[in-house]
């Protein structure tokens, strides 16, 4: 029976998000409205707990040209979403917050249907070093390494998975981990392999992710993150914060 229990609370916190009516969306935006932004970011991160993987290479966000589509996610688009209803007041707030964050410019919309998702963030690396989500913190989690980059980059640095075990305390709540690939895995062109949300109970750390491969099926899970750290096929992370002090506009 406990096994059949952990499934149910596993999926409906999901399950109730996708299918969830404006109102009850943004009665949720008010009752988090006076936490920190790091606790608003994992909040809304945690919603999305057994949500299924979208499997779309595109997105199926993209491929359908909306903002919205909660229904199945990728890790982009978990963290685009955390992060718009955490910061915004109500759902057409998150909306427009997205078009703001999402793109290199200013996302356009006609009819409710996204205009331009080719000036959208593809690359992870891309988003991180734009500044819209949340400032870098990686050189104050430890001691830091560098390799070669790409795309014009001509070096990344980033934590190794021993440093980032030796300062799991650094790590808040709401933060946004980039997963950074090997040098081998970066022939692909992608610096960052995957995104996850760092949601902090206690002493545990745990990593929100949207857990999956493109072509293929999974889910959004939440782990403890030493044990992910530890398994991961990752050279190392990056990682972004909002200002504690950020408030919701009045």
């Amino acid at each position: 029976m406990a096994r059949y229990l952990f499934f149910l609370v596993l999926f409906i916190p999901s399950l109730v998000l996708a299918a969830m009516p404006n109102e009850e969306v943004a009665a949720l935006q008010r009752q988090v409205a006076d936490r920190p932004v790091g606790e608003r970011i994992a909040f809304w991160a945690e919603r999305f707990v057994g949500t299924p993987y979208d499997p779309d290479p595109l997105g199926e966000y993209v491929r359908k040209s909306v903002i919205v589509a909660d229904e199945r996610v990728d890790c982009m688009y978990l963290t685009f979403r955390a992060v718009e209803l955490a910061l915004g007041r109500d759902p057409d707030d998150a909306v427009s917050i997205a078009l703001e964050k999402r793109f290199a410019t200013r996302g356009r919309v006609s009819e409710g249907k996204v205009l331009n998702y080719e000036d959208r963030f593809q690359y992870g690396e891309d988003m991180i070093d734009s500044g819209k989500w949340g400032k870098e913190i990686t050189s104050s989690l430890g001691k830091t390494d560098e390799m070669p980059g790409i795309r014009g980059r001509e070096k990344v640095s980033f934590v190794s998975p021993e440093n980032i075990l030796l300062n799991l305390d650094r790590l808040k709540s709401g933060d946004i981990v980039f997963f950074v690939n090997s040098p081998e895995r970066m022939q692909e062109g992608q610096i960052i392999g995957h995104l996850g949300i760092i949601s902090r109970e206690g002493e545990n750390v745990y990593l929100i992710h949207a857990s999956g491969r493109k072509n293929m099926s999974g889910q959004v899970r939440k782990v403890l993150f030493q044990e992910y750290v530890r398994t991961m096929p990752f050279a190392g992370i990056r990682v972004s914060r909002f200002e504690a002090d950020f408030s919701l506009p009045e």
